[in-house]
Formats: C-alpha cells, sequence, structure tokens
C-alpha cells in the first residue's frame, strides 16, 4: 500500500507551538525535559526508575496496588496473555509504562483515537527493542472523571451523526464514566440499518452491542471496546477514579488545597508561552480540583479560610476539608492542570503521548513538575494520518494534485490547479511588474521637477494595481466557471478527504474504514504510524 508524508509544519492545521517543538527551537526547550528520540530515553528510564522505585516514596506499593488496582479493573473481561503479562510486570522494578489518554467518546470517536493508541503500543515495541533489559507497556488513561457529556455522545459515519440521547439520570453533571449505558438501543438500531450485514458489519454490530447493551455505564463499555480492539497487543487500560490510587495523591491535593503551588509555577510558564505568540492553551486556576460526588463534578474554591463546591452550598473549615481528603480521596478529581501530575505520580512513565491541544498544556507544567519534585516525561506528539482510498488516490493523480496540495485551503487548491490547466495566462505578475516600473519613473521626473506631484503618481499606482488585481480576479472567475468540471471534481475530493475542511482523523470513525478492509485497517494502521517519525502520513489502501 502506498504512503507518503509532510511535515506537521505543512499541513497548516497545526499550531506553531507544535512545528516549533518539532524543529526543536532553542527558545521553547525550557519549555520540556528531553525531546522524543530514541537514545534520550536512557537518562528518562534511569531518572524516572531512581524516583518511582524509591522506597522512601512507597514505590513499591505504588506498584503493588497498581497491578492489584488493575487486576480488579480487568476481572470479568477477556485478558490477552499480552496485556495479563504486561499487568504483572508493573510489579518489577524494571518496568516503565508509555502513556496516552482519551475521552470515553462513543464508539472510540474520531479516527485519531487509535492513531494515539497506536502510536504508544508501537512505540513500547521499539523501546524494547533498544533496551531489551526493561519491560515497556503501552497505557491508555481513560478520562472517567470528565463531564463534558456534549464532546462525546456522538460518532460519524457516512456524513451522518450517530448521537446518544440517554434519559434523565442522576448521574447527570458528573464524572461521565459513571454515566449509565441507557438508551443505546436505539443507537444501534440506527448503526445496524446503516451498516448492513456484511461479514464485517456484522463483527461491528457486535462490538457495539457487548460493549454499551452489556455493561451497565460508560467506563466498563469503553474499557471493554478498547480491549477488544487493542488486546491482541497488550494494552492496558487505566481507570484512575481508584481511592486505592488516589491515596498516593493526597500529598500533592493537600499541598494544592494549602499553597496552590500549581498556580504560582504555571502562570509564569502560561504567560511566557502568550508573550512568545503561541497563546495560552490553559489558564490555571488557584485550585485545580473538583469535588466529585453523584451527579456532580464542580470546582473547589478557596475564600475567607474556608472552601467551596462552587455553585452549591457544598461547603468545609480548613480541618474539615483536610479530614475528607484523607478519608475519602476518591471524592477529589484533578483538573487538566493537575490531571498530568497525578498520571505521573501513579505510574511509572516515561513518555506522554498526546495530541497538538495536550502537548501545548503540558508546555505550561515543567516548573510546577521541578516544584513538587516528580521527573518531568518526555512529550511525544501523536501520529497523524490521511487515509485515502485506491479511488481516491486515482483521483486525485488525474486531476494533478500532490498530496501537499490537498491540505490547502479550498479555495487556495482551486485557484492554483486552475491557473494550471488554463489555456490562457491568469497571472498578471509580469503586467504589474511593468507598471511598478513605469511609475518608477515617474517617481523619478516627479523628484526633479514639483515634489507635491508626488502624491498624485502615487494615487495613481496604487488605483491602476488595484485594476489589474480586479481584471485578475474576473478573469480567474470565468475560466473557473469554464473550467466548472475539473472545479467540482477538484472541490468534491478535498471535501471527502477533508470533511468540513477539518482533518479527517477528527471527524470519520474507525467503522467507515473497517467496513471496507476489516481488521486489515488496524493492521495497516500498525505498520504505518512510527512514533518518532515526526511526519503527516498520507496512507493509500
Amino acid at each position: 500500500m502506498p504512503t507518503d508524508c509532510i511535515p506537521f509544519s505543512e499541513t497548516n492545521y497545526f499550531l506553531p507551538l507544535i512545528s516549533d517543538y518539532l524543529d526543536e527551537k532553542e527558545e521553547l526547550k525550557p519549555f520540556y525535559h528531553r525531546f522524543p528520540k530514541l537514545e534520550n530515553f536512557k537518562l528518562q528510564l534511569e531518572e524516572k526508575g531512581e524516583s518511582f522505585n524509591d522506597s522512601a516514596t512507597g514505590g513499591k506499593d505504588k506498584r503493588a496496588t497498581l497491578v492489584n488496582v488493575l487486576q480488579n479493573q480487568y476481572e470479568n473481561l477477556d485478558v490477552s496473555e499480552a496485556t495479563a503479562k504486561n499487568i504483572a510486570s508493573l510489579a518489577e522494578n524494571n518496568a516503565f509504562t508509555i502513556t496516552t489518554g482519551h475521552q470515553l467518546n462513543l464508539f472510540t470517536g474520531p479516527l485519531y483515537f487509535l492513531y494515539k493508541i497506536i502510536s504508544t503500543i508501537n512505540l513500547t515495541s521499539e523501546l524494547k527493542k533498544k533496551y531489551p533489559e526493561y519491560n515497556f507497556v503501552p497505557i491508555y488513561w481513560m478520562a472517567t472523571e470528565d463531564h463534558d457529556f456534549e464532546e462525546i455522545n456522538f460518532f460519524n459515519l457516512h456524513g451522518k451523526k450517530f448521537q446518544w440521547n440517554p434519559p434523565k439520570s442522576e448521574k447527570d453533571g458528573g464524572a461521565v464514566g459513571e454515566l449509565p449505558t441507557e438508551g443505546m438501543e436505539e443507537v444501534l438500531k440506527l448503526f445496524s440499518a446503516e451498516i448492513g450485514s456484511s461479514q464485517k458489519a456484522e463483527k461491528l454490530k457486535k462490538f457495539f452491542e457487548t460493549a454499551y447493551l452489556k455493561h451497565s455505564n460508560l467506563t466498563d463499555a469503553t474499557r471493554y471496546l478498547a480491549n477488544e480492539l487493542f488486546k491482541d497487543h497488550g494494552l492496558v487500560i487505566v481507570d484512575a477514579h481508584e481511592r486505592d490510587l488516589k491515596r498516593f495523591f493526597i500529598p500533592y491535593m493537600k499541598e494544592e488545597l494549602l499553597s496552590q503551588k500549581s498556580h504560582a509555577t504555571t502562570l509564569p510558564k502560561a504567560e511566557a508561552l502568550a508573550g512568545m505568540g503561541y497563546g495560552v492553551q490553559v489558564n490555571p486556576r488557584e485550585i485545580n480540583l473538583f469535588y466529585l460526588s453523584e451527579g456532580l463534578r464542580e470546582r473547589v474554591k478557596e475564600r475567607d479560610g474556608r472552601y467551596f463546591v462552587h455553585d452549591t452550598e457544598i461547603s468545609w473549615s480548613k480541618e474539615e476539608m483536610l479530614d475528607l481528603l484523607e478519608s475519602e480521596p476518591e471524592k477529589f478529581s484533578p483538573n487538566v492542570i493537575l490531571r498530568p501530575l497525578y498520571e505521573e505520580v501513579i505510574l511509572p512513565n516515561l513518555c506522554y503521548i498526546g495530541g497538538g491541544g495536550e502537548l501545548a498544556y503540558w508546555f505550561e507544567l515543567k516548573d510546577y513538575f521541578g516544584a513538587v519534585d516528580i521527573p518531568f516525561p518526555i512529550l511525544l506528539l501523536r501520529n497523524s494520518a490521511l487515509i485515502q482510498t485506491q479511488k481516491q488516490d486515482e483521483k486525485r493523480r488525474k486531476l494533478d494534485i500532490s498530496n501537499k496540495e490537498l491540505f490547502l485551503k479550498q479555495h487556495e487548491l482551486i485557484n492554483k490547479k486552475v491557473r494550471q490547466i488554463s489555456n490562457i495566462d491568469i497571472d498578471f505578475g509580469p503586467q504589474k511588474e511593468h507598471l511598478v516600473e513605469q511609475f518608477q519613473k515617474m517617481y523619478e521626473l516627479a523628484e526633479k521637477t514639483d515634489k507635491s506631484f508626488l502624491g498624485a503618481v502615487k494615487a495613481q499606482e496604487v488605483k491602476q494595481l488595484k485594476g489589474l488585481d480586479n481584471l485578475e480576479k474576473r478573469l480567474l472567475k470565468a475560466q473557473k466557471r469554464k473550467l466548472e468540471d475539473e472545479v467540482t471534481r477538484i472541490t468534491d475530493l478535498q471535501n471527502e478527504l477533508f470533511p468540513n475542511q477539518s482533518l479527517q482523523e477528527r471527524h470519520h470513525n474507525f467503522s467507515e474504514f473497517y467496513l471496507e478492509y476489516g481488521d486489515d485497517f488496524i493492521a495497516e494502521l500498525f505498520r504505518e504510524l512510527q512514533p518518532l517519525d515526526h511526519n503527516f502520513k498520507i496512507i493509500s489502501f
């Protein structure tokens, strides 16, 4: 299957911050620890091992608890030998993790869910070859404590939106992982009608039915589905919304409540990024914790020595709050600023793999990790890809469009191709250059005679150049009408590959390609997505 790639910076879809990071720009080095190169993992292994395995910080207890929690979470699943071996290995000091995280999107949501996990699994394989004396475990961190239901309750297939509209529940407004899977029957009915009854379609229906109709909440459903897709590759799925895991995070949550160290250290980093022209991905709050209870996940705030849950009447004195934290740490949930630290506290993690937006907020956190003496992980941009069918690839070649040109804005692509295929020259550049030369002589003449004439010359130059611009645009527009068939074909192809003028991976669900290629689709992604190759892949099936 032919493949191609282009630099992320040339796709026009990624933040300048990410492009500059991949280019290892000098000014960004204070915002990360080690760049994701295979040789840099040696020092990361040594640093994380010394920190995480330290008996003074409870390393052995952490590892044992992590294994016990994972084995309990997998109790009702078909656990592959590879996954069981990876879970058990985490008890040993030579086992380390590579982690990615994602929301509990319905039926995996957009394609990049797969890209994240495959990047993570493939990196563990590369590391094992380079450092065979260690074990490397791929982790999918489920964002079970999120509460942005509208972001996760749908997926797209064949240009249609399949949306889950559950009945009202007392758990609404709380952590999405606890939501009951009621109402999924209607989604399955519509999905089944859409995909038909081929062998591949029946397998997809089985995935959906077992995940969402035979599991009672969104966490269990998502764990089942991710396990079915990736268990043969040893993926380990973590739900960190567990009391036994959060007890290791108590000292950091306590510090957050009492000293707000995260705000003091991340705000200057965020301001520095903004001052460099990159903008701010996440604005840190003074307290970056949520309070969790059934149907509620709301911010914790402090005022006049008391702690409050935002938009509620719940409040505590300082002593009451600290007692609650010690006795029921599961009632506290880290937000986007604290969640990375929580990951690194409870996992022997070397590297976090995420999208551009995720890495952008990680760049705000380096000084905070230093302040709490936790090693900052290597940050790796997940793989990205554009999938072309053989038919689409043939259309592209007939239209003489390069893979790089596909990423142009639609009006830029159309204008460029119309200029190329027209039998007349639509570029008035030479005429404009000639006009500028003529006016330059008039400027010289005005300088020698009457300098007050310069303004009139300049106004006339601007007027005539604008006139040429207008003529060029009218000619281009006329040629578009004349070449309407070619313009339509170009537009249709780009709309197929970039739905809503956005990246395919942010729109399409994996089922769109699984219907056509089955398990070969995922197998091909494993072959093509190389995590340390910092380029955007174009894969033609």
